[in-house]
């Protein structure tokens, strides 16, 4: 090491004479020459009457650019755990809310009137806890070998996934259309008083 780099100073105390492998604990401080930054090292060093040495390093402190690095880094190893945690932490705030559990179905029909009729119908029947009616959207669409465009009305239904089937089973019953569209998707989370609503208000 280069003296004029460095200024190293060694204290050094014995902590097992009476042992055959003698322990000598040393502390050294190193100070980077015209720097503030110090940086310590403890280092235990294993003597033996051969004289050979075995040294193991075990770091008291760091610097403060090591700490940063070493904070990052950690931070980056962590971020899946993290994730985890956090996921974790949103189904537990939505009283343990299991994704699948409720669903959002979407039924077309060819007017207001057929539509007001079938929403009012299954909210009664339990089936959903709530039904949109989303007004004047067109649908393009292949019907017996020709393409067909039609003005039509789209019910967003929610509610919960095991009522999918009654909710199929109600609307080709109570559709005009030979082939009702019934379809669903599963809702995988959302406002966690939203969701503890529906099923407060669908019975299982």
């Amino acid at each position: 090491m280069n003296s004029a780099a460095r200024d190293v100073c060694y204290e050094e105390r014995p902590t097992s004479t009476a042992l055959p492998l003698a322990e000598v604990q040393r502390t050294v401080w190193i100070t980077g020459s015209g720097s503030a930054a110090v940086t310590r090292q403890s280092l235990t060093l294993y003597g033996r009457a051969s004289g050979c040495e075995v040294m193991r390093f075990d770091l008291a402190a760091v610097g403060p650019l090591k700490l940063c690095c070493l904070t990052v880094l950690l931070a980056v190893l962590m971020l899946p755990v993290l994730r985890r945690l956090g996921l974790r932490a949103f189904s537990m705030a939505s009283d343990s809310y299991s994704s699948g559990t409720h669903s959002a179905a979407f039924v077309t029909c060819p007017n207001d009137t057929v539509a007001k009729e079938l929403a009012r119908g299954i909210v009664e029947k339990k089936l959903a806890a709530c039904v949109n009616i989303v007004p004047q959207i067109t649908s393009v669409y292949e019907w017996q070998g020709k393409i067909e465009e039609d003005s039509e009305v789209l019910l967003m239904i929610k509610t919960r996934s095991s009522k999918i089937p009654a909710l199929a089973e109600y609307v080709r019953s109570n559709h005009p259309y030979e082939v009702a569209e019934v379809i669903s998707l599963p809702i995988d989370q959302g406002n966690p008083p939203y969701l503890k609503w529906i099923g407060d208000v669908v019975p299982e």
